[in-house]
């Protein structure tokens, strides 16, 4: 892993937002954003605008030589790009605007996000219909095309944000169901074949290593497969908490005692309400001692986030979301034991 790979040492509490803000306006969500989380911000994802502002179809939005629409069933690639496709392009860029605004002489960490090719691949048709995680090759080709989308988008943002020391997260919560089989065909009456370990691991190693800068994986699944995306090159993995297992301890342990960063999601992402941000990080506390890690890793190797994205909540509750995450984060500085 490069120099560049390396993580950003944080200058406050770790504490960031998943992604997705609730309302359509840019400004107030990146006002918001950059106000409460003054150590790693975020772009944030306004899902609420209209397709194209969504999570998938931002993502296709940054493709390069490839092109999607949206039909009755959803996401799917087409020959030439189109409405939907202009409209995702003019959505990020509405919001790029706004985050330039709000981070005028930002030097410190900022985080981007994408959809990764996995999740990619299970939520989009080809034209023929079916999802295109059943060819290998569209894989490759959607695994090759964001790789050069997300390579211009970081361009675009260190002109607009010089100072920043990019992240980037990949969202695939669509992953484990990738790895087991689970992902339903177009028609919802089979299963498309589970994808061999070893093939997703490269492929999400190969856009890693052409990124070369530090890659938060967000899983918020069951099952998340910790070890595979160590291997594959992730500085961090972003987890709902909520989820976990103790089958999950060993990965978890092993992650972190090999320096891997743990985005741990435990704030609620929509109301009714808040506990104690001490208490909101109790379940963190009690995976340490469980596993039998030095408490004091807590602050160094924790950033506290949402259990997901804030989409779902009110403007209002989303700020105080991101704010209890940042007290929380401190709680965990402040009182590691």
């Amino acid at each position: 892993m490069s120099a560049e790979s390396t993580f950003p040492q944080l200058t406050g509490p770790g504490a960031t937002g998943v992604g997705s803000m609730p309302g359509t306006d840019a400004r107030e969500a990146a006002k918001t954003v950059t106000g409460s989380l003054e150590a790693l911000p975020h772009l944030p994802e306004l899902p609420a605008r209209d397709p194209g502002a969504d999570m998938l179809g931002r993502s296709l939005g940054l493709l390069v030589e490839l092109f999607a629409r949206v039909e009755p069933s959803g996401w799917r690639f087409g020959d030439r790009p189109g409405r939907d496709s202009r409209r995702a392009r003019s959505w990020l860029g509405e919001d790029l605007d706004a985050l330039e605004e709000y981070t005028q002489g930002w030097t410190g960490p900022l985080k981007l996000q994408a959809v990764g090719p996995w999740t990619l691949a299970a939520g989009v048709e080809l034209h023929r219909g079916e999802k295109a995680l059943a060819d290998p090759g569209a894989v490759r080709d959607i695994a090759g095309s964001l790789a050069e989308g997300l390579r211009l988008h970081l361009e675009e943002v260190r002109r607009r944000v010089p100072g920043a020391q990019l992240v980037l997260q990949l969202d695939e919560p669509s992953l484990p169901a990738v790895l087991a089989g689970q992902v339903p065909t177009a028609s919802g009456w089979q299963r498309l074949r589970a994808v061999d370990r070893q093939i997703a691991e490269e492929t999400l190693r190969t856009l890693v290593r052409a990124v070369d800068l530090p890659v938060v994986v967000h899983c918020c699944a069951p099952g998340v497969p910790l070890a595979l995306l160590r291997r594959a090159g992730a500085a961090a993995v972003s987890l709902d908490m909520a989820l976990l297992t103790e089958r999950d301890d060993d990965g978890i342990g092993e992650a972190v005692e090999g320096g891997t960063l743990l985005f741990a999601g435990v704030v609620p992402s929509v109301e009714p309400g808040l506990s104690d941000p001490a208490d909101s990080v109790s379940g963190v506390r009690t995976l340490w001692r469980r596993l039998g890690l030095d408490p004091a890793l807590l602050a160094q190797r924790v950033v506290v986030t949402p259990s997901c994205g804030l989409a779902g909540a009110s403007p209002a509750y989303a700020r105080r979301a991101l704010s209890h995450s940042v007290i929380a984060a401190q709680s965990l500085a402040d009182n590691p034991e």
